[in-house]
Parts: C-alpha cells; sequence; structure tokens
C-alpha cells in the first residue's frame, strides 16, 4: 500500500468520525456512504422517517467539504427543481438549454428523500446521471461530478418499475430507530452535535485518490471465494442479478483499499451482504455465509463490518478505537464505562482468541479502573 493511498483511507476515517460525533448508531451509514463514494456506487436507504438519515449524509458532506445538494421529493415535484430551469432567453431563439447552477448535475454528494415519489420524467433523467455521470436535457449536456447519491425512502416499492428504479442503488441499507438501551447516548449525543458544528477536515482528494485506484486493485485471490459465497446464497434460494455480482466486485475493491490493501481477500466480502436487496434476504444471507463472514474485518469502516457480520472479529477495531480513546483523554472517563468495555472485550474474546493488541489494551483499561477504586 503507498502512503498515500494509506494515508487517503485514514484521513476517510477521520472524517467519518467527526460526521457521527453524537449520531448514535448511524455510523454504518456514513461508512457506507464512504464505501459507495469510493466504489463509484450509490446506496439506498431504507426506514422510518426521523431516524438521522439526512443528517448523516449532509454531515458527510460537510466534513468532506464537497459540493452538497439535498431534496425532497413528492408527487408534484418538478424535474427543474433538481436539474434547473430552462434559459428563457436561449429558448426564444430555439434552443433548449438548462442553467444547472446550484442543482444536482454539478453537486458532488446528493441526498434524495422519498425517492420513490420521483416522476417518471425525474427518475429517467436520475438514471443518466447515476450510471453515467451525465446530465441531458434539451442541448444541455453535463458531465456531472458525482461521487455518490444517497437515496431514502421509508419501504421499498411494490412497483416493478420503481422497485427496478430502486435496483441501480448497488448498496441497500435498512435502518431503525435507536433501541431503548442507548435512548440516554441518543439524547446527550443529539444534544452535543446540535452544539457542535462539523468540522471541515479535508477535500474530495482522498476519496478521489482511493476511487482512481480502484481498477487495480487485485482481486484474483478473492473471486473464488466470492464465487462460492454467490452458490451457496442461491442454493438457499437467495438470487442476485448478475450485473448486481459482477458491480458487487468494486465494493470488495474499495473495501480492500480502505482496509489499507491493493489486493482484495476474504476479509473483504463483507459488502456482499449489503448487495441483498431486502431486509430477508440480508437476514437470511448473514446466516447462510456464517463462517465466510466470520474472517472479515476493516480497522477504518469496522461498523458497518460489524452490522453485517455480527462476528467477534468485526468488533475488534470498535473496541480498540474505544479503548484507545479512553486511555488518551486528559480526564478518564466513569467507572461505568471502563466496567462496560471490559464486559465487552470479555464476552468476544478468552484469553486464547484475543489478538494481542486487544489484549494489551484491555490491561490498561483494567489498571485504570482499578486505580479509580
Amino acid at each position: 500500500m503507498s502512503a498515500s493511498l494509506d494515508l487517503a483511507a485514514t484521513q476517510i476515517r477521520q472524517a467519518v468520525r467527526a460526521a457521527t460525533e453524537g449520531l448514535v448508531g448511524r455510523e454504518q451509514l456514513a461508512e457506507l456512504i464512504v464505501l459507495a463514494a469510493v466504489a463509484q456506487e450509490h446506496i439506498l436507504v431504507v426506514g422510518p422517517p426521523g431516524t438521522a438519515k439526512s443528517a448523516v449524509v449532509r454531515r458527510v458532506a460537510q466534513s468532506m467539504g464537497g459540493r452538497y445538494f439535498e431534496y425532497l421529493l413528492g408527487r408534484f415535484t418538478e424535474p427543474s427543481e433538481l436539474f434547473g430551469t430552462v434559459d428563457l432567453k436561449k429558448l426564444r431563439e430555439g434552443t433548449v438549454e438548462t442553467d444547472t447552477s446550484g442543482m444536482l448535475p454539478e453537486a458532488d454528494i446528493v441526498f434524495l428523500d422519498e425517492v420513490f415519489l420521483g416522476s417518471t420524467a425525474i427518475l429517467n433523467t436520475l438514471l443518466g446521471v447515476l450510471n453515467e455521470r451525465r446530465f441531458r436535457r434539451g442541448h444541455t449536456q453535463v458531465q456531472c461530478p458525482l461521487r455518490v447519491c444517497v437515496a431514502a425512502a421509508n419501504g421499498l416499492p411494490d412497483d416493478e418499475s420503481l422497485a427496478a428504479f430502486g435496483d441501480r442503488f448497488l448498496l441497500h441499507l435498512f435502518v431503525d430507530a435507536v433501541p431503548d438501551n442507548q435512548l440516554e447516548a441518543m439524547l446527550a449525543g443529539g444534544w452535543q452535535s446540535e452544539q457542535r458544528p462539523v468540522p471541515q477536515l479535508l477535500g474530495l482528494t482522498p476519496l478521489d485518490t482511493l476511487g482512481q485506484a480502484l481498477k487495480d486493485v487485485d482481486l484474483s485471490r478473492v473471486r473464488p471465494a466470492l464465487a462460492q459465497a454467490i452458490r451457496r446464497l442461491r442454493e438457499a434460494g437467495i438470487q442476485l442479478s448478475d450485473r448486481r455480482i459482477v458491480k458487487s466486485q468494486r465494493l470488495i475493491a474499495a473495501a480492500a483499499l480502505l482496509r489499507g490493501h491493493r489486493e482484495a481477500s476474504e476479509a473483504d466480502l463483507w459488502p456482499l451482504l449489503y448487495v441483498l436487496p431486502t431486509r430477508e434476504t440480508q437476514q437470511h444471507g448473514r446466516e447462510v455465509l456464517k463462517d465466510l463472514l466470520a474472517q472479515c474485518n476493516n480497522s477504518h469502516l469496522f461498523s458497518a463490518v460489524e452490522e453485517a457480520t455480527l462476528q467477534p472479529m468485526a468488533r475488534l477495531h470498535r473496541l480498540l478505537e474505544t479503548a484507545e480513546d479512553y486511555l488518551g483523554r486528559s480526564e478518564p472517563p466513569a467507572s461505568p464505562l471502563l466496567e462496560a468495555l471490559l464486559r465487552e472485550i470479555d464476552a468476544n474474546f478468552n484469553s486464547q482468541t484475543i489478538p494481542q493488541r486487544l489484549h494489551e489494551v484491555r490491561g490498561k483499561v483494567a489498571h485504570l479502573l482499578s486505580a479509580q477504586a
């Protein structure tokens, strides 16, 4: 891994941390936005209103410093509200040109809420932007700088044409309200995030650096495991289109880059779970691929890996980051936080399975806790 790629991955991790500070349970979404951006793909987020979907996307865009476009679609939304209005002066001269200034075709990061409410004209135009990064309307043709589009909906559509449009989003994430046991953390974090603006840590250069390296990632080692995973899913009755199977390699390559490697391995297969299009197939797929997913990890996208696999090794980097954060504070955290961290470490690892680095920081946390007694 070259120093520039390693630095880019580290900078992106820092941006994700800044963007999700105070947003309990939404690190997974922020990390998948980054994964999609590096892979130059798009993500569909399905969940009830008020689950901080737009807040996460907005904060990621702020931390990355890109041009951001956000819109809530409705039944009567006009294409001009997203793509720009027709230039009336040129129209009188017989030329149909669109003024795209400040609109979706010029954005780096896009969030479209209630995307399935868009008209046929809007969705058809969007397909060109999503697939080809190109906006066409009359005499206007714009090459779009779009890195990633995040679409949101309350549920998956039953209409076949809308379902086909939704299938163009390679990553599907299903979110729920924060559970009862995290309500206190959500309240405290939400209050904190409202008082503190998101710092712009970097521009889009790190995303572009990794995106440009995507084509050079060696996938030869992981392809047999990927093919076997697809066979196992098919045997379990879970079907994926050929297009989604082939495109999943882009996500695996992006996961490898964000893990610090130019060669993908079984550790990078976890994005395949998010390629499965429904909540039910994702839950079933997690069981079908349980032993394969146990090998997955990523030090920069550990929340997304943990939620995909629900395996101990996927929790390693989160536990390490939490422990090192506690140990690095000028004022140590309260005893209950230290005790909870030690309990979680011991619940996932024993003396034979605990990695050496985690074993070392566990000892330091235990010593810190005993000093408080």
